[in-house]
């Protein structure tokens, strides 16, 4: 136990761990909507006709609403709290399945998704900030957990989702899960609050600027445009798989594979969908708990140039189906970090006064990589094969690492350094001015 636990009251512990436990239960309640929708994509084209390409344009109208949205949002955690934005999000996003169960036209698909997108960017930007508030000692950690939520909360439920399509309509699906989801999430928002000023304490471990920025002073820093580049750079290639995983199996003929484990078989893509989610669960807390003891940018090459190579290898063997089964895997668990590791790393340089309009900003990279979905689509119909469209995301991976050892590392040092000197110069300042006026 680092001195900053130390520093917390039991009762307050508890509190902190017991606020992470419920901003998890919120994250899993809203992850199918992004992860399970790859399952909805052959159905919505088999019953309707449409293009792949155009149906994918509701996952990136979804994305974009999700990001674009979230330095909004941020401003609105910071003025409303956690609990109504929250419950804010959960009407949304029931309200985004049931309009995908009754749409029969690509508009209201693309409605659909711009309800969900306003409704999970409420949920997962406030769980996050409140983590961030919660945990300064062990962000890394705790932002991973939360994370996780999001990126494992589908594993438990895909196989019941794929059941459900197969057996009832994906229709029936959307309207079932929507309102079974959406009710968690608004009952969950009500246990949640951040912490009273001075509750919880800073970290006497982890190199921390300790300043809080605004978000004008966040960005007109240097770091935070790098820390955005990379994050774009990263997030694109995992985004391309979360979409078009199911498609991608399909054209590389391993959909249907059945894989035979002995106790049970199952087709090969339920399998890689309820294995990467889990991996991708993992990752975050796993990653972020890493970071929090050898530092976010060693850690960030290690997962980034992970994620490259387990791109690259997927398109070279992924025809074979216990390739796809395995580097889809391994893509996943290098790919879900990104959302512990960036957060974190924002949060010990521009401290968490402001974090949420901060973060929000550094956040919308994600709706710029989902602007290469339907790309990806478009690409391959172009050259014929997914291994271009792999090969070219992997290479953005790798000179994400590449810059997480040479860039982002001296710039971090040198970041924290001038905020701990600027901090003190105000401290002065201010103590000059209290003794004239008295």
């Amino acid at each position: 136990m680092n001195a900053a636990t130390q520093n917390l009251s039991g009762s307050s512990d508890k509190t902190r761990w017991i606020q992470l436990i419920v901003g998890v239960v919120c994250m899993i309640a809203t992850a199918n909507i992004q992860y399970a929708w790859t399952l909805f994509v052959p159905e919505i084209q088999g019953m309707f006709g449409w293009a792949r390409a155009e149906i994918q344009i509701a996952f990136t109208i979804f994305v974009l609403v999700q990001t674009w949205l979230a330095p909004i949002e941020g401003y609105f955690i910071d003025k409303l709290g956690p609990r109504l934005m929250v419950a804010f999000g959960a009407v949304f996003i029931g309200v985004a399945w049931y309009i995908n169960s009754q749409a029969t036209t690509l508009a209201g698909f693309y409605i659909g998704a711009a309800f969900g997108g306003v409704g999970v960017g409420s949920i997962y930007a406030t769980c996050i900030n409140n983590a961030l508030k919660w945990f300064p000692d062990r962000r890394g950690l705790a932002v991973g957990l939360t994370a996780g939520g999001y990126g494992a909360g589908s594993a438990a439920t895909i196989l019941p989702i794929a059941a459900m399509i197969e057996s009832s309509g994906f229709q029936e699906t959307f309207l079932f899960f929507g309102i079974l989801q959406g009710s968690l999430a608004f009952i969950a928002a009500w246990f949640l609050r951040s912490p009273n000023k001075g509750e919880v304490s800073a970290s006497a471990k982890l190199v921390q600027a300790t300043r809080d920025y605004t978000l004008k002073e966040a960005l007109n820093t240097k770091l935070f445009w790098l820390m955005f580049f990379m994050f774009i750079c990263v997030v694109t290639g995992g985004m391309m798989a979360v979409a078009q995983l199911g498609v991608i199996a399909q054209d590389l003929g391993v959909k249907e594979f059945k894989v035979d484990m002995h106790f049970f078989v199952m087709a090969a893509l339920p399998l890689a969908l309820m294995l990467d989610r889990i991996m991708n669960g993992i990752s975050r807390p796993l990653f972020g708990w890493i970071s929090d003891n050898i530092g976010r940018e060693k850690t960030m090459v290690i997962a980034f140039t992970l994620e490259g190579l387990g791109i690259i290898a997927l398109g070279y063997f992924g025809s074979n189906p216990w390739a796809f089964l395995i580097l889809s895997g391994v893509v996943f668990l290098a790919w879900g970090e990104v959302y512990s590791l960036f957060s974190a790393l924002a949060g010990d340089a521009f401290g968490t006064k402001h974090i949420g309009k901060i973060y929000g900003v550094l956040y919308t990279a994600k709706g710029i990589g989902a602007l290469f979905v339907p790309v990806g689509n478009l690409m391959m119909e172009a050259t014929g094969t997914w291994s271009t469209v792999l090969y070219t995301v992997a290479c953005m991976d790798l000179t994400a690492a590449f810059l997480a050892i040479v860039v982002l590392r001296p710039t971090l040092k040198k970041h924290v350094a001038f905020s701990k000197d600027l901090l003190q110069k105000e401290n002065a300042a201010a103590g000059i001015s209290a003794t004239a006026r008295a």
